[in-house]
């Protein structure tokens, strides 16, 4: 990002400007390495597999059979921070909120939730690619599973959260939007956007094992039924799959839950 007269801005300033936490920007002038890129997948399919896993339990399984990695624990550490992942609470915490941002209330609970575009839930993940990695952010409608709309970003910068946001609501208006408390989440951008909307804010409690779980199982569904089985040479081809499975997803594969109908059929009231 650069000033008026052609000189990079700091970091420091390009945090503040994008309403990101300095701690989620990285930078690094020399492209990943491949022992990087592999412990990273491996740590993905782990906590994909246990998302209730910090940085120790983490180490120690990559450690073990069938990994057999040569890593320390500073290293995994350093590894996940990069990712955005954070085994503390549930679900992945990309990007920590700052101290200043706003929290709003926890609005799922004791709810029953009996139809769609009732509650959507919005998380990101992290998608590793053969030489770097990108990130999704899905926005998930929770009682028929529709994946309403999704993005892909090389950065975890705003505007990708914000355009899936916007697409989200072009589809469908939900009542309420739940999100974990990370900087996107509680920006004054995020929140304004559904504020302007008239769609209600909910916010993961700290430590609540379930809030997230619609979306756990969808990132495992995308990664063990898709991301997994391809090596994604470029973001070109990451897109090109991903939109390709979100297409299955929706129209295709069918869902016990749903008695065994597909999530479009369920979303837009189809028999």
């Amino acid at each position: 990002m650069m000033d008026w007269d052609g000189t990079e801005l700091p970091i420091t300033v390009q945090a503040a400007l994008l309403s990101l936490n300095r701690s989620t920007l990285y930078y690094d002038s020399k492209e990943p390495g491949a022992f990087e890129l592999h412990v990273k997948r491996k740590i993905d399919e782990v906590y994909t597999q246990y998302p209730f896993y910090g940085s120790p339990k983490i180490t120690q399984t990559l450690r073990q059979p069938p990994y057999d990695l040569v890593v320390n624990h500073k290293r995994i550490e350093r590894y996940m921070r990069e990712m955005g992942i954070a085994g503390i609470r549930p679900g992945p915490n990309l990007s920590k909120r700052r101290l200043s941002d706003a929290i709003w209330p926890y609005l799922l609970r004791g709810l029953e939730i009996t139809a769609p575009r009732q509650v959507y839930g919005i998380d990101i993940t992290y998608i590793p690619q053969l030489y770097g990695w990108m990130y999704l952010v899905a926005v998930l409608d929770w009682f028929s599973r529709y994946v309403v709309a999704w993005e892909l970003s090389e950065t975890l910068e705003m505007p990708f959260v914000l355009e899936a946001v916007q697409r989200a609501l072009t589809v469908a208006m939900p009542t309420i939007m739940n999100s974990d408390q990370g900087s996107h989440f509680t920006s004054t951008q995020y929140t304004d956007m559904l504020l302007k909307a008239g769609v209600q804010i909910s916010m993961d409690g700290r430590g609540r094992a379930m809030d997230n779980i619609f979306t756990e199982r969808l990132w495992r569904s995308v990664k063990y039924e898709e991301v997994y089985l391809h090596e994604y040479d470029s973001p070109r081809m990451t897109r090109g799959r991903l939109g390709w499975y979100f297409g299955f997803y929706n129209n295709t594969r069918i869902h016990e839950a749903l008695g065994y109908r597909t999530p479009a059929k369920v979303f837009f009231g189809r028999t």
